[in-house]
């Protein structure tokens, strides 16, 4: 067992929601997390922020700065030796704590400060409006966010499989069919899920959305839940249009008895393990699992023991909690969450873990048990995963140990990656598949990722007017994965694929 001097613990908790009746009233993100990291003092009972020696700030996609960390240290008052801006990705917040506790541990810092916030909502109604917001400059030369095509291979970009609502349905298509389901079957598993993530947002106040939805209002579309991709309507994706601020403070064992905090409200960052997926989601083996996301929660589920308080398990789209049920051999019937969801929680871009830790932070004050809650979040396109472990004791070990990239094992996973061809023509065996709709509800195209009789892989469109496939695919009894139909050429270089009758 370590030091008290190098035991990182989460000491405050803040979050702050903004729903301007104004536009012109609306809190900018610097604002929101700057409120949110008052709220995090105010809860640690403790004058903390003035401590600060490192501060991150989650990377932000619904306003622009040219340093973020420096306009939010300006704004607290503070000059941290340690000041980053962090990387794209719906884990990256988890990371960021984990990385504050290593640099606790290493005697580096002694008070960090982990933030983040959007202000999407604000934006979008703003823009609409024609209103311009009376913000902070937007930073032409600032840092951008990174935008889907630039991390998906060119061919799925010109299918439009360049966003999370077209790619992650891939991943449940082919799973659907690995378990053996009919997808209405799916369907009804992700309706049961996503209803008890609206459940426990409808008990949270800084949820964006608080109603109880039913599994039927989750699956069935209607003019208020159209089709996004197939199988997912509007109500199985995360909603990003929110304005949400989030902040946690992180300081060591010794620092907090110092400050005379009482020991039941610290939380003991036990660890974190992470692993990655290939960028590319065309490079990689199959899609009815994630190599990186069994690996990382394998890993966890035998550093807490085998035994959970609690867990939140990140629900960007239903394939990725419902994959984490079957890695971490859970019971259909479960709870997935203590957050909400991005879906009905809000989706605050890559800020959602924050939240999250601070929903678990209630949770483990609150509970007697002396279980860890899971915390696990990932990024991009099933692409990165991470989980952290937090308790209300001590971890029974050194912490270091606790700190672990879990790559290697993952990469040994990996069966072989067929080679991708751009056009074939010929025979392409279904893998996995989505339908892509307009905001009227009208089919765009379907897409299928296709392997063919040479061993390759390629992505090809399914035609809006070609009845006869989109009525097989979408079928609700019968999954279409393994059917065989036919690859021709287009000039638009790629190639269309058809079933025949």
């Amino acid at each position: 067992m370590s030091s008290p001097a190098t035991q990182p613990v989460i000491v405050g908790i803040g979050e702050w929601l903004d729903r301007p009746a104004d536009p012109r009233d609306g809190l900018e993100p610097v604002d929101l997390m700057l409120r949110a990291a008052r709220v995090a003092e105010d809860d640690a009972r403790a004058p903390l922020l003035q401590q600060v020696d490192s501060l991150d700030v989650v990377n932000l996609s619904s306003w622009r700065y040219r340093d973020a960390p420096g306009l939010l240290a300006e704004c607290l008052g503070i000059d941290p030796s340690h000041r980053a801006y962090g990387a794209v990705g719906g884990e990256s917040p988890l990371r960021l704590i984990q990385d504050a506790a290593e640099r606790i541990i290493d005697g580096q810092s002694r008070v960090a400060l982990i933030c983040g916030a959007e202000s999407q909502s604000t934006v979008g109604k703003a823009a609409a409006q024609g209103i311009t917001l009376p913000w902070t400059h937007w930073a032409e030369d600032g840092p951008a966010p990174l935008r889907g095509h630039t991390l998906v291979h060119p061919l799925a970009a010109a299918l439009g499989c360049d966003r999370p609502a077209t790619v992650y349905p891939f991943y449940e298509t082919a799973s659907t069919a690995h378990w053996g389901q009919t997808p209405s079957a799916a369907q009804r598993e992700s309706g049961e899920l996503w209803s008890r993530y609206a459940r426990h947002a409808a008990g949270n106040p800084c949820a964006w959305l608080r109603e109880p939805y039913s599994p039927a209002d989750v699956t069935t579309p209607s003019e208020q839940n159209r089709w996004i991709a197939w199988p997912y309507t509007k109500r199985m994706t995360a909603n990003p249009q929110v304005n949400q601020g989030a902040a946690v403070l992180v300081t060591s064992l010794a620092l907090a008895r110092r400050a005379g905090l009482p020991e039941e409200r610290l939380v003991h960052i036990w660890g974190g393990v992470h692993a990655n997926e290939p960028g590319d989601f065309l490079a990689r083996d199959h899609y009815w699992e994630s190599h990186a996301q069994s690996t990382v929660l394998e890993s966890a589920r035998h550093l807490a023991g085998g035994v959970f308080e609690a867990m939140e398990l990140y629900s960007c789209f239903p394939c990725v909690p419902k994959m984490a049920r079957r890695a971490l051999g859970l019971p259909a019937r479960f709870e997935p969450t203590v957050t909400g969801g991005l879906t009905f929680f809000g989706a605050p871009l890559n800020n959602y873990m924050t939240h999250a830790t601070c929903a678990m932070v209630r949770r483990l004050r609150a509970s007697r048990s002396f279980f860890p809650g899971l915390l696990y979040g990932q990024g991009e396109f099933v692409t990165k995963h991470h989980a952290l472990l937090l308790a209300r004791r001590p971890y029974p070990g050194h912490p270091d140990l606790a700190f672990s990239s879990v790559q290697s094992i993952a990469d040994s996973r990996r069966g072989e990656v067929p080679p991708l061809e751009i056009s074939p023509a010929g025979e392409g065996q279904l893998e996995a598949f989505t339908v892509i709709h307009r905001r009227d509800g009208s089919v765009a195209h379907g897409v299928a990722i296709l392997r063919t009789p040479s061993g390759t892989r390629t992505l090809a469109e399914v035609a809006a007017d070609d009845a006869w496939t989109l009525a097989v695919l979408t079928s609700s009894e019968v999954a279409p994965i393994g059917r065989r139909g036919l690859l021709q050429p287009t000039s638009r270089g790629h190639s269309r694929w058809s079933l025949p009758r």
